[in-house]
């Protein structure tokens, strides 16, 4: 088996997706945005009203944000047209933070995600720095960090 991770060196997240076909679909990104999901907090009056407990409320998951980055292989883009008018798009997956020498050091697991947004490259015939995706938002119902080993 191949090691997915090799063309992707230079990225520092590593992203996964699992696919319909059973393949996994993996893309490496220079930027990550909205991984932390906001929670709130509600005041309950018990006791008589007089003493406020704070108790936990309602956690949102923001979109995530993934910028300047490639993908491998077809499913990417089968991915993103089944999103545009079928709920079976939805895919869960992974954003791992890798260090300088390329070791995982930080893992989010994300489920049920559609692609919300995507935004190609500018092409130019003149070479240039240009990669396969300059932003792509996913849209998932949930977020959580793994633990590290």
């Amino acid at each position: 088996m191949t090691n997915p991770i090799a063309p992707f060196s230079v990225f520092n997240y590593l992203v996964t997706l699992t696919s319909s076909d059973g393949l996994p679909v993996f893309g490496g990104f220079f930027g990550v945005g909205g991984l932390p999901s906001d929670g709130s907090v509600a005041n309950y009056r018990g006791d008589g009203g007089l003493n406020v407990r704070k108790i936990p409320g309602i956690n949102t998951v923001r979109d995530i944000t993934l910028k300047r980055g490639v993908v491998n292989g077809s499913g990417f883009g089968a991915w993103l047209a089944a999103a545009r008018g079928t709920a079976s798009a939805k895919r869960n997956g992974t954003i791992t933070l890798r260090d300088e020498t390329g070791q995982p050091r930080v893992t989010w697991k994300f489920r049920s995600a559609v692609p919300v947004k995507y935004i190609g490259p500018s092409l130019s015939g003149h070479g240039g720095g240009d990669v396969a995706i300059e932003e792509l938002i996913l849209s998932p119902e949930s977020i959580e960090i793994e633990p590290s080993n």
